[in-house]
């Protein structure tokens, strides 16, 4: 579950790396509330990426639109490619 997985994203014309595992998407939803969302894309965002970037993406995560946009690039990215289908309760009675 500690395996980290090594994303690029390329924001504008700069391309930045990421390590994401888990237990940082873990902690970044366990961080988001109702009132707090941002806080948190921002602590995985700048946690996540290459260390000598961190300063440049600082410099792109003052918009808070543009912050959200990028953490669900990250997240989409992370996630795996499985289908889920949820199943209609027939409505049929049972025997």
């Amino acid at each position: 579950m500690t395996a980290q997985r090594q994303i690029v994203l390329t924001i504008g014309t700069a391309d930045f790396a990421f390590a994401l595992s888990a237990q940082d998407v873990t902690k970044y939803f366990n961080a988001m509330t109702p009132t707090n969302k941002v806080s948190p894309a921002h602590n995985l965002l700048v946690t996540t990426v290459q260390a000598d970037q961190k300063d440049a993406l600082r410099g792109l995560l003052g918009n808070p639109v543009l912050t959200m946009q990028i953490a669900g690039a990250l997240l989409e990215e992370y996630s795996p490619d499985v289908e889920v289908t949820v199943k209609k309760p027939s409505t049929e009675p049972s025997a």
